[in-house]
């Protein structure tokens, strides 16, 4: 039995990814085109190539924390080793040099590729530890279920923090950038770059904090049966993409992401030039843009708590299913509301449960993998197997970033132009609706064919458990 301080320690650990994460998934496209003076249709480009490498580059970290030694285990090191380049190497991402066009176009290739690296470093041994804390599936699904929780718990804080500490920083250290940059009551978001590369750096001294707790609050007790002999790195790649289970996780793992990236990428455009009342809350400093953001991760939150009892009851993939299903449906629905702010509130609130709903199981089901590929062929290999969960999570932002930049440049965006066209609005009302409800239904159509069911899954732990020399899976 995991005790309740573990299972906070390991979700500590997504809560300061989440945080981080959610800078870039959801500012990163307004920071590159409105702050740092770049074209979506460059800034597109540029996320896609960047992560495309580094989701590649999860498969190394992951074979490489496989065969790491340490008294710490074998992924808790890395949390130690790179929480703090983390934080670093996040306001210099987002520090904006008064520099030319290529200039800016190199340095944002190399930061913002620098920075994926070093997440990939930290989140991919920390996705592999859900695997080494526990062998029961029930205890493995708890533990998602935490991770997520404080995900959305991070995600909630930064939408709380970041635009009154940009803000706060702007007007501390440069009130006439603040004076020009757009912060008008109508505005969404500051466009001071020293408000921006602060902000940033106060998130990253918080994820540095949540890193090392999770390091000391968690222990690695999974071990591998068979006896430690040399495994080529070859033949762990060719067994794995022997596993049916595993590419189909990594394809409706990508689709859901894809949803969630499209849909985060431009609610900023969306509430500016749509919806047109982007007004600020003045008691906290909150545009409707931050407020919807906050509804979403609300109602994340509740679909994380809630997902275990209903996947108790109905079983993952059963879950899985219903829940992206009708997140599709849900967002095909806000394509037709009209323009009204609380009608835009609740439907975001219902995509974003189902949506909630979807991401532990997800993570769960990798777990479920691990144990399936060691019955397999007698290798556990957790973290090349996480790598490629984190690789499908990179994979989905890279290309539903990518999508947003270059929709928004085919529908002609202008950056800071005081009014869009018709065509664009256009463009940014179907990103944020009918788009993401075609990732939903690829996502479903693949589960179709997703073979492990809840009762296989509880078999493989009990023979595994059995070959430990431990008691069966309750």
């Amino acid at each position: 039995m995991i005790k309740l301080k573990e299972k906070i320690g390991y979700g500590f650990g997504d809560a300061a990814s989440s945080m981080f994460w959610k800078i870039f998934g959801m500012y990163s496209l307004f920071f590159y085109t409105d702050v740092f003076g770049i074209t979506a249709k460059a800034a597109g480009t540029m996320f896609l190539v960047a992560r495309l490498w580094d989701s590649f580059f999860d498969v190394f970290v992951g074979i490489k924390a496989d065969r790491t030694k340490s008294r710490w285990g074998k992924y808790r090191p890395f949390l130690l080793w790179f929480a703090i380049p983390f934080a670093v190497m996040g306001m210099i991402t987002f520090f904006a040099p008064d520099f030319g066009q290529t200039a800016k176009l190199i340095y944002a290739y190399v930061t913002y590729s620098l920075m994926m690296i070093v997440y990939s470093l930290i989140n991919v041994p920390y996705a592999s530890l859900l695997g080494a804390i526990s062998a029961d599936p029930t205890e493995r699904n708890s533990l998602s279920s935490y991770r997520m929780s404080f995900a959305f718990i991070g995600s909630f804080v930064t939408f709380m923090l970041l635009q009154p500490m940009i803000d706060f920083f702007a007007k501390t250290f440069n009130p006439q950038s603040l004076e020009n940059a757009k912060h008008a009551a109508d505005a969404t978001v500051s466009t001071s770059p020293v408000g921006w590369v602060m902000g940033v750096g106060a998130i990253g001294a918080i994820c540095v904090v949540l890193f090392l707790l999770c390091f000391s609050w968690t222990k690695e007790r999974v071990v591998q049966i068979e006896s430690e002999k040399h495994v080529s790195i070859k033949q762990d790649l060719k067994n794995l993409f022997h596993n049916s289970p595993w590419w189909i996780l990594v394809g409706t793992g990508l689709a859901a992401l894809l949803f969630n990236a499209i849909r985060d990428s431009v609610a900023i455009y969306f509430f500016r030039d749509y919806v047109k009342m982007n007004y600020r809350v003045e008691a906290t400093g909150w545009d409707m843009t931050t407020i919807y953001f906050l509804v979403g991760q609300a109602a994340n939150l509740l679909g994380v708590m809630v997902a275990p009892s209903l996947s108790a009851k109905y079983g993952k993939k059963r879950t899985y299913m219903i829940s992206i299903l009708l997140a599709g449906i849900f967002s095909i629905g806000f394509y037709f509301i009209p323009n009204s702010i609380g009608l835009i509130l609740t439907f975001q609130f219902i995509i974003s449960m189902f949506a909630g709903y979807v991401l532990p199981l997800l993570w769960s089901m990798f777990a479920d993998i691990v144990d399936h590929q060691e019955l397999l062929t007698g290798r556990r290999a957790t973290g090349l197997i996480f790598s490629s969960s984190s690789m499908s999570q990179k994979l989905g932002w890279a290309l539903g970033s990518a999508l947003g930049g270059w929709i928004l440049a085919l529908f002609n965006y202008v950056p800071n132009a005081a009014q869009q066209s018709s065509q664009t609005i256009f463009g940014e009302h179907i990103m944020i609706s009918l788009i993401p409800s075609i990732c939903c239904v690829l996502a479903f159509v693949g589960m179709l064919f997703y073979p492990l069911s809840d009762k296989k899954v509880k078999e493989n732990a009990e023979m595994l458990n059995q070959k430990r020399g431990l008691s069966t899976v309750n």
